[in-house]
């Protein structure tokens, strides 16, 4: 087992013999200090002794409370399907981690093409300029010269910040927090003995809180009085890459393949395959935003011969960063997944507000 795996089992509670309570309880010792330098931050841009810029377009926020897993990605897309439908020219700054020209501020498309790969720019802006027709997109540690970049060269109407709750030193018009159904505060500790990136009581900048991989009718009563909403992660088909058509995963009936992926949650991602009737002889899992060379491609097609398998599966995020290995893995489908809300009034009042 990878060191990030064994971290998520040990703070969500699944490994739990003497020794990782041990594990256990020294991080928490060190979540402490942690917790106290991320309030303080916090707290010095909310008393203006840190500077907050604002760019000359609304900006609305997408992020999370916890380290990965909440579905940040398939959110920006609807948001930005949302925002395009009523007309809207839409840029996405996003850090770009991951990629080589990470730290530099770079336009990863306009809307038309796509200029970076995944290599270059990472996998999760490059991924929504390819899902989103027409999405532009830009790159930059510093997400202020990157929306100054996109002013001046893209003209958007509006801008979606990735993973910007934690981005305080840019303004936004709208704060979108997303928290998983499941465990909304995981263990109720900061990092590095919780998934918590910030206190709990962070929780009161969000304008809008989205529940996310909810399966019920309800969602847990952690917001107060913040408007919130649901939400279900859906595969909604699958592409034969590089490029091909949607298709329904029945297509596969009768066939067996191997399922991988470099996500913050990769078990959620094969059981969701299993639940829409694919047959997986077995799974590989990489670390989050992994690249994908020479190792990883030689142990894809030992898995493959060893399963007896017919293809292989991956997720979007995932498929970008693929390229020059596609002809030597043969067969290679990505799954298609989309956020679908069961409530969608709170999030388009919000939107509204904005525009």
């Amino acid at each position: 087992m990878s060191l990030e795996g064994y971290f998520r089992n040990l703070v969500t509670g699944k490994r739990r013999g003497m020794l990782d309570r041990l594990v256990l309880a020294l991080l928490a010792v060190l979540s402490v200090p942690y917790g106290l330098v991320v309030r303080m931050r916090a707290l010095a841009y909310g008393a203006g002794i840190f500077r907050v810029k604002q760019l000359n377009r609304p900006v609305i926020s997408v992020g999370n409370l916890t380290v990965g897993g909440t579905g940040k990605t398939p959110m920006v897309a609807l948001v930005a399907r949302l925002l395009m439908a009523r007309g809207k020219r839409v840029a996405v700054i996003s850090r770009g981690y991951g990629g080589s020209l990470e730290g530099g501020t770079h336009i990863v498309s306009d809307g038309q093409r796509v200029f970076l790969s995944a290599a270059e720019a990472g996998d999760e802006p490059v991924h929504l300029a390819t899902a989103v027709p027409g999405l532009m997109a830009v790159i930059g540690t510093d997400r202020y010269a990157a929306g100054l970049l996109a002013q001046e060269r893209l003209k958007p109407d509006v801008f979606i910040l990735d993973d910007g709750f934690q981005h305080l030193r840019l303004h936004r018009d709208l704060n979108i927090l997303l928290m998983d159904c499941r465990a909304p505060l995981g263990n109720g500790l900061v990092l590095p003995a919780g998934l918590l990136r910030e206190p709990p009581s962070a929780l009161t900048r969000a304008d809008l809180v989205v529940y996310t991989r909810c399966t019920g009718a309800e969602a847990p009563a952690v917001h107060g009085t913040i408007s919130s909403c649901r939400a279900g992660h859906v595969l909604a088909g699958m592409e034969l890459l590089p490029g091909g058509e949607r298709q329904p995963f029945t297509t596969l009936h009768g066939r067996r393949g191997v399922a991988f992926a470099g996500i913050a949650d990769p078990d959620a991602f094969f059981a969701s395959l299993r639940e829409e009737g694919v047959d997986l002889a077995a799974t590989v899992s990489f670390g989050d935003h992994s690249p994908y060379g020479e190792e990883e491609a030689e142990r894809l097609m030992a898995t493959r011969r060893t399963a007896g398998a017919d293809f292989l599966i991956t997720t979007g995020k995932d498929a970008v960063k693929l390229g020059p290995l596609l002809e030597r893995l043969g067969s290679v489908y990505a799954a298609v997944l989309e956020m679908r809300l069961t409530d969608p009034l709170p999030l388009e009042i919000a939107i509204d507000k904005v525009l």
